[in-house]
């Protein structure tokens, strides 16, 4: 078999270009790029919750409670002795055991810095990475990026985005027995400017139409802090 999952090679050869190649013409200039193996952190869960209450009870009044604070460490908190104190503690309980532990999420990121050529500001940029396997020129991959880009005239800017995906699902085993360390050739093509004046430029062999339901899926859900998503 002439080609192996990529995800098995990952663990031990290492990815990376900064070649800044583009088209001449194109209104927005790449001026670096680059890709590498990383890991998205686990998301924090918060099992904090609605607790009841805690009653009234004399050991709370300031007397009592200065002359607990003298007592040794590990004196039994008279709270936890009350009925509103017991069903704090099996609230809590509850709320620990339905949390569930999110998993970090190992794939790669994409960088790429650009700078606005034109006077127009710029709202949208569908960016594109490229990746040709130099030891099988015929795979030939691509990776997809609707970015908010939000760029003013001739402002530069560093676009990152995190994605599961790597620059091949597979990779053949001319490229594991190469010692060489670049893999690919790559670039990076802008496929789709979307200004804020509304006007709009895109790349001639770049089907817009093809994507329709790749770009509904990324602007289905709210976004947060990132400025692209996969496509």
């Amino acid at each position: 078999m002439r080609s192996i999952i990529l995800l098995l090679l990952l663990a031990t050869v290492s990815f990376g270009q900064a070649t800044a190649q583009q088209d001449d013409d194109s209104p927005v200039a790449v001026l670096e790029f680059n890709w590498y193996r990383d890991r998205k952190p686990a998301p924090k869960n918060d099992a904090r919750g609605v607790t009841p209450a805690r009653a009234v009870i004399p050991e709370n009044k300031k007397f009592q409670r200065e002359a607990r604070a003298q007592l040794s460490p590990g004196a039994i908190d008279p709270n936890t002795l009350t009925v509103d104190g017991r069903s704090e503690a099996l609230e809590k309980i509850t709320q620990e055991s339905r949390s569930v532990q999110g998993k970090a999420v190992e794939g790669f990121a994409y960088l790429a810095k650009l700078r606005n050529e034109t006077d127009a500001a710029i709202d949208v940029i569908f960016l594109e990475f490229q990746f040709t396997e130099l030891a099988n020129p015929a795979n030939r991959v691509t990776r997809q990026f609707l970015c908010a880009a939000h760029m003013k005239a001739k402002e530069k800017k560093e676009i990152r985005v995190f994605s599961s995906l790597g620059p091949s699902d597979v990779i053949s085993i001319e490229s594991l027995s190469s010692d060489a360390a670049k893999l690919f050739d790559s670039r990076v093509a802008i496929n789709r400017i979307e200004y804020s004046n509304g006007a709009i430029i895109q790349r001639k062999d770049w089907n817009f139409s093809a994507l329709k339901a790749a770009i509904h899926n990324a602007v289905s859900t709210p976004w947060e802090s990132e400025v692209c998503r996969a496509l």
